[in-house]
């Protein structure tokens, strides 16, 4: 059974390759935010799926931390992005 979950973290992990690949390659500021927050996102999915594997609630707990963070760094770089800061 953990090697299904394995298998799952092995996709996220070439998905977060190939968004990388568009973060580093994306033509305009925008595309690259978009493609950062599609990191974090794969990374948060990741570390739940850790969680899973191993059975440690914690995994979870820095997940959602991460998450949050994530949010609020996108939030921000929008802002920043639209004008609205600096």
């Amino acid at each position: 059974m953990t090697d299904v979950w394995l298998i799952a973290v092995m996709v996220l992990a070439g998905l977060i390759v190939l968004t990388l690949a568009r973060l580093f390659a994306g033509p305009t500021p925008p595309d690259r935010v978009v493609a950062l927050d599609t990191v974090n996102t794969l990374t948060v999915a990741s570390m739940i799926l850790f969680g899973v594997i191993f059975r440690q609630i914690v995994f979870v707990d820095v997940a959602i931390v991460y998450a949050l963070l994530s949010f609020v760094g996108t939030l921000y770089i929008a802002k920043y992005l639209g004008g609205e800061i600096g």
